[in-house]
């Protein structure tokens, strides 16, 4: 297995953390007669040599011995090294990095010289290798045909279940990646989807068929989908399920952890989503369905999976959100906890769960606060859930939290939320802010999300505080400006309502790195554009964070910032997006030219979806002016899909808020279009 692994000069290539010397060891620890020493061997192959899916010389260089090494039926636990040579290739077969010769293309290329050794063990004795096997047919072996003719053959031999859904969905890869030679593949897994198979391999094969031939779907997919899973609940053992892992310490173990305890099932009902793709009427059913299921994994599993859709489609989410809501009375923690996480991330969607959530909170005051093992207390995910949707019943919650001894960080930043009537927190949230030490090292932790709350409910007696807080701030402090700047917005929401406390202060900062949102907020205040505009202009030849905020600042003066028109129009044809969408704005609301603005803000639309916030906001400035882009706010208002999609799923993400907040801002400018030319109408104009 290792004939020539030392004459590699392992030293002179490398993996993801410098040479790569130690891979010998790795691979020899592959073949280990302990456990604990392969998965800690395939551990560090994954963390180093295939690090993220990259791919490096050494990981090229290791190929050979890791095809030497599953074809050895001496080495135990080879399905988890065939996994790794199919990641190593089909990571190269799906990001290549652009050079023939790279080390993508080489590795992906070295995976197929060897893939006969996939073909010998498509019948190996062990079940879970036999499971990884399938997809390294389709992916590596260049004769679709003759995998066919394997595949076929394995579905009629094989016993096993999950060795009999990874065929299956080898059989939709291979009709995707060989549609000429699909036919037969196609044929299978109709056959498959139907009786007399198992309930599981049933659904399996439906899945496969959404995705690469919907038209050979039942009628009446849903009905039969959902039976089909309940069916697959009753028959599954009760006891533990998942993939047990003694060795708790590795990478590879922790990920197994992390896996659903029906990893199966929530893999064919996720593969039967993606496949039905915008077909929401159906993927909305068969989720109603999953989570009205009797079996609580399934439900489990529905609940994770419904984060991925409403982060991706604009749709009536009620019902599921409903649906969802009632899971977190369940007695299970594991789907409650998941309840709470996807409901968290939904904002004002998750009102339809607001009494579920309140009952949770009302029941749960344990869950009122998260304490980590490691790092800061964080709001609990109950209680911030229902204060994200804008509940009044969250207010008293965290007025009981604000008294408590442990105050989370992340409080204040669900008070914008709750609106005015969360104006009985200021009291306490005032103290708090006086509580910070402006020269500890958790100053923007803890003062930024109270600035953020002061701010959002406008009260002016904070005044004293933000102040204290100001002046405070050694220049040392690394994250000084990102306190200055929420300290900032929070007296220019204060200030008219105490000008000779602040005046004097954003004066002050007309002479710092803060120059450009001092005199926004100073503008703001006062209204005297003499006061800023000479400050603003000369901003403008700064660096690029302070040319756009300094755009920003001016489209804000409108036709008095005239001045700032000649450097605000060299903007218009800068390098990056954000800066030319800056300029364009402040140039379009200044000076309205927007023959100039248009095209800019149009190609940016296009180009960055993060930009149509910040454009929508421009064009609700402009007011009647911005009819030319109207069409692009209808199209996203038309728009199935949102503009924020990430697909990788992280939670904790505000992709669901902002697109609402986008839609939101659309249909206001579209609205008070509409209602302008309706008064011009009246008018007889």
């Amino acid at each position: 297995m290792f004939t020539g692994i030392d004459e590699v000069d392992w030293a002179a290539l490398r993996h993801a953390y410098g040479s790569a010397e130690d891979v010998p060891g790795l691979l020899r620890g592959l073949a280990s007669a302990d456990p604990a020493e392969r998965e800690t061997a395939l551990d560090g192959m994954y963390g180093a040599v295939h690090h993220q899916g990259d791919v490096y010389d050494s990981t090229l260089a290791c190929v050979p011995f890791l095809l030497a090494l599953v074809a050895s039926g001496e080495v135990a636990d080879r399905a988890g090294i065939v996994e790794l040579v199919v990641s190593i290739g089909a990571e190269s077969a799906g990001a290549e990095d652009g050079a023939e010769d790279g080390p993508r293309t080489r590795a992906r290329e070295a995976v197929r010289a060897g893939a006969e050794v996939f073909v010998r063990l498509a019948g190996d004795a062990d079940p879970a290798v036999r499971r990884a096997v399938p997809r390294a047919l389709v992916c590596f072996l260049d004769e679709p045909v003759r995998v066919l003719a394997l595949l076929r053959e394995r579905c009629a031999l094989e016993r096993d279940d999950r060795v009999l859904h990874a065929l299956t969905e080898s059989l939709g890869l291979l009709a995707r990646r060989h549609p000429g030679h699909g036919a037969g593949a196609l044929e299978l897994l109709t056959a498959q989807s139907t009786a007399p198979y198992d309930p599981g391999l049933r659904l399996a094969a439906l899945g496969q068929l959404a995705d690469c031939a919907p038209d050979r779907l039942p009628p009446d997919l849903v009905p039969v989908a959902v039976e089909l899973l309940r069916e697959r609940s009753a028959r599954r053992s009760t006891g533990r399920h998942g993939v047990d892992c003694p060795h708790a310490g590795t990478l590879a173990g922790r990920l197994r952890r992390l896996r659903p305890s029906d990893e199966e099932g929530s893999q064919l009902l996720r593969t039967l989503h993606r496949g039905l793709g915008d077909r929401l009427d159906e993927r909305t059913a068969l989720l109603k369905g999953q989570l009205t299921s009797p079996d609580a994994v399934d439900r489990c599993n529905a609940v994770w999976m419904s984060a991925g859709l409403f982060r991706e489609w604009r749709a009536d989410w009620a019902e599921p959100v409903t649906l969802i809501g009632a899971q977190l009375a369940a007695e299970e923690g594991r789907l409650r906890d998941a309840a709470v996480s996807v409901l968290e991330d939904l904002f004002d969607l998750a009102a339809p769960a607001a009494d579920d959530l309140a009952a949770l909170v009302t029941s749960r005051p344990d869950l009122w606060v998260r304490r980590p093992e490691r790092g800061a207390p964080t709001l609990g995910g109950p209680l911030k859930a229902l204060a994200r949707t804008g509940d009044s019943r969250a207010t008293p919650v965290l007025a009981e939290v604000l008294a408590g001894p442990v105050v989370p960080d992340d409080l204040g930043h669900v008070i914008g939320h709750l609106g005015p009537g969360a104006a009985l927190l200021a009291p306490a949230l005032r103290r708090r802010l006086g509580e910070v030490a402006p020269d500890s090292a958790g100053t923007f932790e803890r003062a930024v999300p109270l600035l953020s709350a002061l701010t959002a409910l406008g009260d002016a007696e904070a005044v004293p505080e933000v102040l204290r807080l100001l002046r405070g701030l050694p220049v040392r402090l690394r994250l000084r400006d990102a306190v200055v700047e929420a300290a900032v917005h929070a007296l220019e929401a204060f200030g008219s309502a105490a000008p000779s406390l602040v005046v004097p202060v954003l004066r002050e900062l007309l002479e710092t790195e803060c120059a450009a949102v001092a005199a926004g907020a100073l503008w703001s205040v006062e209204g005297d554009a003499s006061a800023v505009l000479p400050v603003l202009t000369g901003e403008l030849t700064e660096g690029m964070p302070r040319r756009r905020a300094a755009a920003g600042a001016l489209a804000r003066l409108g036709p008095k910032a005239g001045a700032a028109l000649p450097g605000l129009r060299r903007m218009v044809m800068a390098e990056d997006l954000w800066e030319r969408v800056s300029a364009a704005c402040a140039v379009w609301r200044i000076s309205g030219e927007g023959e100039l603005a248009a095209p800019v803000l149009r190609t940016a639309w296009a180009e960055n979806p993060y930009t149509r916030r910040t454009i929508t906001a421009c064009l609700a400035a402009l007011g009647p002016a911005s009819v030319p882009l109207h069409d692009l706010l209808r199209a996203e208002l038309a728009a199935r899909r949102r503009h924020l999609v990430s697909p990788s799923g992280g939670y904790g993400s505000h992709d669901v808020l902002d697109d609402e907040r986008l839609m939101r801002a659309c249909r206001e400018v579209l609205g008070g279009a509409w209602e302008a030319a309706h008064a011009r109408r009246e008018c007889g104009e």
